[in-house]
Order: structure tokens, then C-alpha cells, then sequence
């Protein structure tokens, strides 16, 4: 089963949508349209009626309504009506949420097995249908000192009931980290100045059990968020 991503034109590149229930890595500089992308992400699910919870770590809730208000795909209005939950890593209420039987209920568990058992089962029994994590540096905070951890939470993730969109900062596609090798699919957008000025795009690097190539299309920033154009191709 495939679901659609909210962003127009980028469904066509991977088949009509993504296969459900998986999980997802997008790649790119600052600015490249990242979470603008997750945002119309979650937007689409909860307007198809599904739960959908985007957790942060950059942001706090009244932050991206603001800066993702200004678009006319309605994540202000999702979150507004209860539809998107987001949640920040360091305020009081994620921190409950995820750690419900910890002793001091305003710290994570820093064990790996408790943290990424207690999002699972936070996702499961929230009926969580989209998840969105921002950026793989809160990962990094909780997992600095140990890869396999990392690696063992990742591959915990892959096996929630929701389909799970990683964001991480990374400016060369061709650095790849552990979480794109165990990531179902790997999306890389790119931004970089020419003499016309910024020129921007979107590259499937990687989606299992999908037909794909690894040509960049061209993306723009419209009112509506992000479009992308499947038939034009750019150069890098």
C-alpha cells in the first residue's frame, strides 16, 4: 500500500507514493526544503484522516505554525485542530509522553532499549500513522557515545506501525551514515547557487521496492509549499 506525500509532482517519482509503514531518510543543506517537505507530510496525512506527530528538536510548536503559517497547505490549520501533534524533545510534554514510567517523568531514559521501546509503543498505542523525527541530531545527542545504540533504535523504528520520516542535515549526498543504509528509502534535496541564482532540486537515492532513477528533478518553493516538476530534469 502506498500513501501520497502532500508534496505535488514528487508522487510521480516513486511510483505514486511511498509504501507504507516504512522508514525514510531526507538528506539536504540548510534551506533546501527538508522540513517544509515533512511538514506537508503530516499535513496530508491528517487531512486523510490519519494521526500524524512531528518531533522536534530545532523548534517549538508555536515556531513552525509561524514559519510554515505562511503556506497555503494548511499545516497551521492541521496543528490548530488538533490533528498534527508536535512535540519538542526538550519540553515538559515530550518528555512525559515518552517517558511514562520513569521515576522523574521530565527526564528521557537513557538506556536505548527503554527510549526506543517507549517511542514505539507511544506511537502504537497513539495510533500514530505518520511520524516525522527533526533531525537525526537529536538522535546524535542521545547516542554520541555509541554507534550500535543508534543502529539498534534505528532498526527499532523500522518496525513501528507508522510510516517514519527521519530528517538529516548533510550537505554532501554522497557521505552516506548508518541511517541511510538501514533506512527503506533515502530522498536528497539539494540547493546551490548559479548564475541565474539558487537552482534547487530532489533526488531518490535509494527506495526499496520501488523503480526509481537517480536523476535530480527540479523543486521550487511555491505558496502552496513545495512542487516538485518529474519531467524536468537539472544538473548538478
Amino acid at each position: 500500500m502506498r500513501i501520497t506525500t502532500g508534496v505535488p509532482g514528487f508522487d510521480a517519482l516513486v511510483d505514486g507514493g511511498l509504501l507504507k509503514d516504512r522508514l525514510y531518510v531526507i538528506s539536504g543543506p540548510p534551506g533546501s526544503g527538508k522540513t517544509t517537505f515533512c511538514s506537508q507530510f503530516v499535513t496530508k496525512g491528517a487531512i486523510d484522516g490519519e494521526t500524524t506527530l512531528f518531533l522536534t528538536l530545532h523548534e517549538t510548536e508555536a515556531e513552525l505554525v509561524s514559519d510554515l503559517g505562511n503556506y497555503e497547505f494548511g499545516f497551521d490549520q492541521a496543528v490548530n485542530s488538533g490533528h498534527v501533534k508536535v512535540l519538542n524533545a526538550f519540553e515538559s510534554e515530550a518528555k512525559r509522553l515518552l517517558s511514562p514510567s520513569s521515576r522523574n517523568k521530565n527526564e528521557f531514559p537513557k538506556n536505548v532499549d527503554n527510549l526506543a521501546n517507549q517511542l514505539v509503543a507511544f506511537v502504537e498505542s497513539k495510533g500514530v500513522d505518520r511520524l516525522v523525527i527533526d533531525s537525526t541530531m537529536l538522535l546524535e545527542y542521545y547516542f554520541s557515545d555509541d554507534l550500535d545504540a543508534l543502529i539498534k533504535f534505528l532498526t527499532k523504528l523500522k518496525r513501528a506501525d507508522a510510516t517514519v520520516m527521519l530528517i538529516s542535515e548533510m550537505t554532501d549526498p554522497t557521505s552516506y551514515s548508518d541511517g541511510h543504509y538501514l533506512a527503506h528509502g533515502v530522498i536528497f534535496m539539494h540547493n546551490y547557487l548559479e548564475s541565474g541564482g539558487m537552482t534547487r532540486g530532489v533526488q531518490i537515492i535509494k527506495m526499496r521496492g520501488t523503480k526509481i532513477d537517480c536523476d535530480i528533478r527540479k523543486v521550487e518553493f511555491t505558496d502552496r509549499g513545495l512542487r516538485v516538476d518529474p519531467t524536468e530534469k537539472i544538473q548538478s
